[in-house]
């Protein structure tokens, strides 16, 4: 019997996925670990496996889909000794699968199906439907998210998704959906039109489609800036030691092909000024705090589109050698789009650095669910005051973005004051 290659789940929270590409046309044969596809999240670009050996018989999503269901089916494989002719019977018998195929635009004097939606309705049509009689309603968190912003009620769309679960695609034409739900109500209560938020019409433009990623950064800083009360704390730091410092262990090192970054001493010293202030490694999680024992640190990566967040695990348990060698990899994979979930999901606290762009100083957006983020300028020369003398040195403004849910002024206070003895004593991140 021919067997089903479904939409992988290639994280725990994912829902849906691009099919960026196939590397496999019908007819080809495959075996087992053979790549197959490659599916597109919103943090990289993964490669799909085939489980068995045969041949592919139909390829059902095409590639450039987007916003595929997990779960959906995308090809048919015929095992040996199978044709064309299997895919007949599965087909049929098969409950008809969810696609997320391009959908063909509705035209303009289309009317919403005000009715329980019928089983031969076409899914490109927008379906409203009575709620279910216990009252639940399914559907995916991101479609939660849109019909909550757009006030369309989850109760009186029929979804496309498996088992009936209410998508985003179900949700996508707002208007025609608040029309078949309450076609009485005033214009003024309507969901705001699309063109609202168009260019002027008298600036040329040019329409750039959103990455998964891109959509998926803007819904989740929106969210953050919107829900988390930030508050931001700024420390000068000096790091003419530190500066001297790499430079003698990087002489030292050059035989073994490491080289130290700035960056690797500011990630060794958050993790150990963590370790002294703990409440800072926390996330506030409803009515329960979340305090962790581990230093994972995020650190924001750009690359093409947006940027990523690779994590280094355990970081307070590491030297710089090898939280510089980690990161060099994580680095590379992120811009290449091949970071695995586990590299970049997680994280307790997270960094961000934009001091070799000259950046002088910032405020970054936390990261939900972490309680905090650290924003590192560059380090610039600047007269300081000594006494009653003044000198020149390097300074490095650091700014953390804290959750005041999570931790108040003095525990980000004292963790800056720890972080700063650190950098401006780098010997002592060698204890």
């Amino acid at each position: 019997m021919p067997v089903e290659i479904f939409m992988p789940a290639l994280s725990p929270t994912m829902e849906v996925g691009n099919l960026a590409s196939w590397l496999v046309k019908e007819g080809d044969t495959v075996s087992a670990g053979d790549v197959i596809a490659e599916i597109e999240t919103d943090k990289a670009t993964m490669e799909v496996e085939a489980v068995d050996e045969g041949v592919i018989g139909k390829i059902l999503i095409d590639a450039g889909a987007e916003d595929v269901p997990v779960g959906t089916t995308i090809a048919w494989l015929l095992e040996e000794g199978e044709d064309a002719s299997a895919l007949e019977g599965v087909e049929a018998a098969a409950p008809a699968a969810p696609t997320a195929a391009p959908e063909p635009e509705a035209p303009a004097t289309a009317e919403p199906v005000a009715s329980a939606p019928s089983p031969a309705a076409p899914s490109s049509e927008i379906q409203v439907s009575a709620p279910a009689g216990d009252g639940r309603v399914k559907a995916s968190p991101l479609a939660r998210r849109i019909a909550e912003q757009k006030g369309i009620d989850l109760s009186a769309v029929a979804g496309s998704g498996p088992a009936g679960r209410v998508v985003k695609r179900d949700l996508e034409d707002a208007g025609a959906i608040a029309a078949a739900v309450a076609p009485a109500a005033p214009a003024a209560k309507a969901p705001a039109p699309a063109s609202e938020y168009g260019p002027p019409a008298d600036v040329p433009y040019e329409e750039v489609k959103l990455s998964a990623m891109r959509k998926v950064i803007a819904r989740r800083m929106a969210e953050s800036k919107s829900t988390v009360p930030h508050f931001y704390l700024t420390i000068e730091c000096a790091v003419d030691k530190l500066l001297a410092q790499r430079k003698e262990l990087n002489t030292k090192l050059e035989s073994e092909g490491v080289k130290l970054s700035v960056n690797d001493f500011i990630i060794r010293a958050m993790a150990l000024a963590m370790k002294k202030v703990p409440d800072v490694n926390a996330q506030y999680a409803g009515d329960v705090m979340y305090k962790f024992a581990r230093q994972d640190i995020s650190v924001a990566v750009a690359i093409p589109g947006g940027l990523v967040t690779p994590v280094i695990r355990d970081a307070g348990a590491k030297g710089l050698a090898q939280i510089s060698t980690e990161m060099k990899e994580l680095a590379a994979k992120a811009r290449e789009g091949k970071l695995l979930p586990e590299e970049y999901q997680g994280g307790t606290i997270s960094l961000s650095n934009l001091g070799m762009y000259g950046i002088h100083e910032f405020g970054a957006v936390i990261n939900p669910p972490q309680g905090a983020i650290l924003a590192v300028g560059a380090g610039e020369k600047r007269p300081v005051v000594e006494g009653d003398a003044v000198a020149i040195k390097t300074m490095m403004n650091c700014t953390l973005a804290v959750d005041h849910r999570a931790m108040d002024g003095a525990i980000g206070s004292e963790f800056l004051a720890a972080f700063k003895a650190l950098i401006e004593d780098p010997l002592t991140m060698l204890l």
